[in-house]
């Protein structure tokens, strides 16, 4: 083990272990290994979603700089006029 390489704990329930005991077996890997891969998908998973995230409020400003969104009360509104008799027009777009 390197310097830089430091194990953490993880405290699970009894059930939960048990779970992660049998799994291990039946995947012929051992309890480390799966808790392992396990956290670094689910850290692969949160870092694709925060970039998306920030993708998207990036590009939400953008469009909000230019004048071209639509608020989500304004929309709500004119979508609850559809199908009646009194449907109306696209809300105008506002900063």
């Amino acid at each position: 083990m390197t310097d830089s390489i430091k194990p953490t704990g993880i405290k699970l329930d009894p059930a939960a272990k048990s779970r992660l005991r049998k799994l291990s077996e039946l995947k012929c890997r051992t309890m480390h290994w799966l808790m392992k891969e396990a956290v670094l998908r689910y850290i692969a998973q949160e870092e694709q979603a925060e970039k998306l995230k920030q993708e998207t409020l990036t590009r939400w400003h953008q469009e909000a700089e230019q004048n071209r969104v639509v608020n989500n009360r304004s929309v709500m509104a004119w979508l609850d006029t559809w199908g009646t008799d009194h449907e109306t027009e696209r809300p105008p777009c506002e900063k």
